[in-house]
């Protein structure tokens, strides 16, 4: 392999800004900001989501179409479902 052509791939810190949850991962990513977790300096990046945070991991998601599309052509024409219960 040909040297000093690859980035610098090192363990850094994740700070979701909304919760305030930390991890730690392998980045290429620079930063001018350091935090100090358990004794050692990690370089710190600043992200606006995560898993910590993302609707889709915490279940807090919003479904836009709660109907399906045979349910809405039914009420629309006004019909009934043959299989529903009475």
């Amino acid at each position: 392999m040909k040297k000093d052509i690859h980035p610098n791939y090192r363990p850094v810190v994740f700070l979701d800004t909304t919760t305030g949850y930390q991890f730690i991962s392998g980045s290429t990513k620079e930063s001018n900001e350091t935090v100090e977790v358990d004794g050692t300096t990690y370089p710190l990046i600043r992200v606006e989501i995560s898993s910590d945070s993302h609707p889709f991991y915490t279940g807090r998601q919003k479904f836009t179409q709660a109907d399906g599309r045979v349910d809405r052509f039914n009420k629309k024409y006004g019909l009934k479902d043959a299989n529903a219960a009475e």
